[in-house]
């Protein structure tokens, strides 16, 4: 028996190409396993988003070689793959295979060729590869990553993401559709669009409005994720939460990030969203210490988290990433002035989000049970607007609907009482 091992950093797009290469792996008879001392193929799906995410991968490499047997293929894929090619043949001794996202079809001829000796490299970036003969193998039988679009075709100053992942194509309408239906019919009833701008998906006849609507009409699909402003509102499906990337508050550093928006259009965005779904929760991303960032701009960042009212952000100090326009940003953040200013950020993300969720004790939710949680012998469940929840309950609870009452938060994770446990008069009222 044959057994893959693979270790994933960065985003959700990344965890779906873990998802497809077992997949295509899994066609050619290929087991995965968990534990790295038993794999014969070690393969690490990368990130080259930021500096520190690469590094990180170096020193785990590092750590995997110690399990590599004579026979076994250790592989390097993902954007990091993508963006330093046979560089990391070089800088890593150990390592066969270097694959980027669009190489991932070559994975067994490629395993093949390095159990004979012969270390590759497949970087190429293919405009037709959307791997629709490929069923990826899913995890989670309950809720699914679903992969619509691939590349980028922005240019935002700070992103590595185009030179990494290629220019954007969409898939058709009727081809993602299809995927969902046949996740729908083996039990899936929750599904997550992805795509590095998902919002811009056209397959040259639909745009997005309209690939929401079409898989929020598949029968079984109970929530999606995603967002457009007019769909959203109008798609029962679709789930009250929204990730909508900011990046900074300040409209000149939006400027020179070249982002398509200033300060006061997110806002707007912001307000028509919420006008057309009340209780909706936003989470964003947000850079501090961009060249040139002032401290006024600083603040403005903050003012807006404030204005805002973030459910969450994913925060990020600025990192150089090589061949992007930004290098020849001059005036660069002290990166001690970094760390200072990305700790005060946290502070009022944290401090936001706490007030917020602060208020929803008390009140009643539908959750998707996902399994147990990390600690104790509780599970974890999900609410619509993507609130972690904890609450006791069987195991075959796990990839059902539950109704529960929020009883206390630790500010960012809630932990709940299911009602089904409380008298019908009281369910009744927290309803």
């Amino acid at each position: 028996m044959r057994t893959v091992y693979i270790e994933t950093y960065g985003c959700q797009m990344n965890v779906s190409d873990s998802e497809l290469m077992f997949g295509v792996l899994g066609r050619e008879g290929y087991v995965r396993t968990e534990d790295p001392a038993a794999a014969d193929v070690l393969l690490v799906n990368t990130c080259a988003v930021r500096d520190h995410a690469e590094q990180r991968v170096l020193g785990r490499m590092g750590e995997l070689k110690r399990y590599k047997r004579p026979g076994d293929v250790m592989g390097v894929v993902g954007c990091m793959a993508q963006r330093l090619g046979p560089k990391l043949l070089e800088r890593v001794p150990q390592v066969d295979l270097v694959i980027g996202p669009d190489g991932y079809r070559a994975l067994p001829e490629l395993i093949a060729r390095a159990r004979d000796g012969q270390r590759a490299t497949e970087v190429t970036f293919k405009q037709w590869e959307h791997y629709e003969d490929v069923p990826p193998a899913r995890d989670n039988p309950t809720s699914a990553f679903v992969t619509v679009q691939r590349g980028c075709d922005y240019r935002c100053t700070f992103c590595i993401v185009p030179m990494t992942r290629g220019p954007e194509r969409s898939r058709k309408l009727a081809d993602v559709v299809g995927e969902v239906a046949r996740l729908a019919d083996g039990g899936t009833s929750e599904v997550t669009l992805l795509g590095q701008t998902v919002n811009s998906y056209h397959d040259g006849e639909h745009d997005f409005a309209d690939l929401l609507r079409a898989v929020g009409a598949v029968d079984g699909i109970r929530r999606l994720r995603f967002t457009s402003l007019t769909a959203m509102a109008e798609t029962p499906a679709v789930c009250e939460y929204v990730h909508l990337p900011v990046q900074s508050g300040s409209s000149r550093t939006l400027k020179r990030m070249l982002r398509r928006y200033d300060r006061q259009q997110y806002l707007d965005v912001v307000a028509a969203l919420r006008a057309a779904m009340p209780g909706l929760a936003l989470s964003t991303d947000i850079i501090v210490g961009f060249p040139g960032e002032s401290e006024d701009d600083f603040q403005e960042t903050l003012s807006l988290v404030e204005h805002v009212a973030f459910d969450d952000a994913y925060t990020f100090k600025y990192s150089v990433r090589e061949a992007t326009p930004a290098v020849k940003i001059k005036d660069h953040v002290p990166e001690e002035l970094k760390t200072e200013r990305i700790g005060r950020l946290i502070e009022v993300v944290r401090r936001v989000a706490k007030r917020k969720n602060m208020g929803l004790v008390g009140t009643s939710h539908e959750v998707l049970v996902e399994g147990p949680a990390k600690r104790g012998d509780l599970l974890q469940a999900r609410t619509r607007t993507n609130k972690i929840a904890l609450l006791e309950g069987p195991a075959d609870w796990i990839g059902t609907y539950r109704r529960v009452r929020f009883t206390g938060t630790t500010g960012s994770t809630f932990t709940a009482w299911p009602l089904e446990k409380e008298p019908e008069e009281l369910v009744t009222a927290w309803r």
